[in-house]
């Protein structure tokens, strides 16, 4: 099992799965990650549930976030990834 990092910096709502997603790369494969709106609102309790304020929160805890999303891939491999409030 290699290293997962996250050189992307992008990431955007999805509103379907009221989640943001983001990517992870180990070697040359690429990871998708959602972390849910829930899993938002725990690590920062009074946001609102927009677009722009869930992005904001996203981009407050990314380096909680990127912590949780490499403790999910080692537990196991699988297409995409979703963190959610037990997560954090």
């Amino acid at each position: 099992m290699g290293v997962l990092n996250f050189p992307n910096q992008s990431r955007f709502f999805d509103p379907t799965r009221r989640a943001v997603r983001f990517w992870g790369h180990d070697s040359s494969m690429e990871w998708s990650f959602f972390v849910t709106e829930d899993a938002l609102k725990r690590l920062q309790p009074r946001i609102a549930r927009d677009e722009e304020s869930l992005l904001d929160a996203f981009d407050t805890n990314r380096i909680k976030i990127y912590a949780a999303a490499m403790k999910a891939y080692k537990r196991e491999r699988k297409g995409s990834y979703e963190l959610s409030a037990t997560d954090f």
